[in-house]
């Protein structure tokens, strides 16, 4: 909300941004520089990149608040600078799951078993589960389970001799992550005992 203007239009905002460090605040230009755009000031708003705020000076981690100070300007000089706000957290996307591959143990005629492991990070929030995709081994793709909590997974009801790919994908409450390598599997198993 725009603060009173003191009798001259306002001109424009500073915005600050609270370090890593949790006491250094630092003037954000890169995206926030509300001399320059009328936007901001009529919006009283402005969106910064995640990457400048992972990026020195403000260092700031995965999962961190994002605590913000703000200054309006007009041709008489400069406001007081406000409390400190915090109203977002910085997530992305997880990293895909890597490290698919076959549970041989589990291998049957008709099911195939695979795990993998978590990407490197979760994007600063909790990976929710994994989305299971398959091309049904006729090379079109589908999700073929979701809200997957462990990370392995069983598809049933293949057809022996025929080989199926899969791939995986994380989910946060940003949303679903890149797909993994796909693995292609035969549906098969040892021979049954001869009579």
């Amino acid at each position: 909300m725009a603060p009173d203007a003191g009798g001259s239009p306002i001109k424009g905002y500073r915005i600050f941004v609270r370090q890593n460090d949790g006491v250094t605040f630092t003037l954000e230009l890169d995206d926030c520089d509300g001399t320059t755009s009328q936007t901001i000031i009529s919006e009283t708003q402005c969106t910064v990149k995640v990457s400048t705020l992972r990026d020195a000076p403000f260092n700031l981690p995965w999962g961190a608040s994002v605590f913000v100070k703000v200054l309006a300007f007009n041709s008489y000089g400069d406001s007081e600078v406000s409390d400190a706000g915090n109203g977002a957290v910085i997530i992305t996307y997880a990293d895909a799951p890597v490290s698919l591959i076959e549970t041989v143990s589990a291998r049957s005629a008709t099911s195939i078993t695979f795990s993998w492991t978590a990407g490197a990070t979760n994007g600063g929030s909790t990976v929710s589960g994994y989305r299971v995709n398959s091309d049904g081994a006729l090379g079109v793709w589908s999700v073929i389970a979701d809200n997957v909590v462990g990370t392995y997974y069983t598809a049933t009801g293949l057809t022996a001799g025929l080989t199926y790919s899969f791939k995986i994908e994380s989910e946060n409450e940003f949303g679903y992550s890149d797909y993994s390598q796909e693995v292609s599997i035969l549906c098969a198993t040892i021979p049954l005992k001869p009579a």
